[in-house]
């Protein structure tokens, strides 16, 4: 058992929580909490850490999913760490106990063009780790082919985007680039359409057809869109807005294109 909070291992996983830095130099992230654990591909996995109530626990196995689970981590190796260990390490307040390094995934632009009639969110310099996080989560629901962000979009692999995503960063393929100038030059010659979120937009979202390829570009939760950007897309739409309101949340403006898309889609 790991006791000490000035071990060299948990000096390192202390530094991949908070230094987006070391996550890019090392090519891994932490993933914290049971769920987390559960649905990481084993090939992923780099080390674990349990607090010895959880590895207890598993080991017990009174459900089909603890005992699966401790099959799974046995099979890839594990450290105990004491409570005040994994409070060191952890970036929650209450710890959940369990502690996962994972291998960070790579993807290729020219892979994730080549589904036929892809579905894509396109965001530009999101900020918030939450809005995010829960875009992927969303985007999974909805069914979406991959996210493709800025550069000067947030980490997702920050302790608190991984959270927000529940899973869904180990299944939505996603990748940054410089600029989304590119991307969308690209997604034209591949006869992808692509939908810029504006408040100068004349249609609502609803009176476009979204059947074939489609990308939706959000812009960041305070300025939205570059004009530049903006610019690029194929077309522009808005959301209907009661009230004083002029936008909504990120996270919810790409939840409603995206299901709009998946409802169009599901029709058929």
């Amino acid at each position: 058992m790991i006791a000490s909070t000035a071990n060299p291992r948990i000096k390192q996983l202390v530094q991949w929580q908070t230094k987006a830095k070391e996550r890019r130099k090392d090519g891994v992230f932490v993933a914290e909490g049971l769920k987390m654990l559960e649905e990481a591909p084993e090939e992923w996995i780099r080390e674990i850490y349990l607090t010895e109530e959880v590895q207890e626990r598993l080991q017990s196995g009174k459900t089909e999913r603890e005992r699966m689970l401790f099959n799974k981590i046995t099979g890839i190796g594990y450290e105990t760490v004491t409570p005040e260990v994994m409070k060191k390490a952890a970036d929650t307040q209450t710890p959940q106990g369990v502690l996962t390094v994972v291998r960070q995934p790579a993807y290729e632009l020219q892979e994730l063009l080549e589904t036929e009639k892809g579905l894509y969110l396109l965001l530009e310099d999101i900020q918030d780790p939450g809005n995010l996080g829960t875009m992927f989560r969303t985007g999974e629901g909805a069914g979406i082919t991959g996210i493709i962000m800025s550069k000067n979009t947030v980490d997702i692999f920050n302790p608190k985007t991984i959270r927000s995503t529940m899973g869904s960063v180990y299944r939505v393929p996603f990748l940054y680039v410089e600029t989304l100038s590119e991307v969308l030059h690209a997604m034209k010659k591949k006869g992808i359409t692509t939908y810029a979120a504006h408040l100068a937009g004349k249609s609502y979202y609803d009176s476009f057809s979204f059947e074939e390829g489609t990308a939706f570009l959000i812009g960041n939760e305070g300025n939205g869109l570059k004009k530049e950007t903006a610019d690029l897309a194929d077309c522009y739409l808005k959301i209907p807005m009661e009230g004083k309101l002029e936008s909504l949340n990120a996270a919810v403006a790409a939840a409603l294109l995206m299901y709009e898309a998946h409802r169009q889609r599901s029709i058929k």
